[in-house]
């Protein structure tokens, strides 16, 4: 069974775009500009930062996306990014 992945974000962050991208179907996209609960309830997990996107995937919290590195769990591949 996958786990859970909830994208924080917004819709002018090209970070926020790609995560939405790579993760497809699998994940659940919330615009924190539109609802100031979710907004607070990011904030909460990412330790107060306002950085953008915030995704949680079974319950592990990741601030940013960086590609692949990011779906792979930020661990870099062997000559990779």
């Amino acid at each position: 069974m996958e786990k859970e992945v909830i994208i924080y974000g917004t819709d002018t962050c090209p970070f926020c775009n790609q995560a939405r991208e790579a993760y497809g179907d699998r994940a659940v996209y919330i615009n924190v500009d539109k609802d100031s609960a979710k907004l607070t309830e990011m904030l909460k997990l990412s330790g107060g930062r306002k950085e953008v996107p915030v995704i949680v995937e079974g319950g592990k919290v990741t601030v940013g996306f960086h590609g692949e590195a990011t779906l792979r769990g930020a661990v870099p591949l062997f000559g990779g990014t």
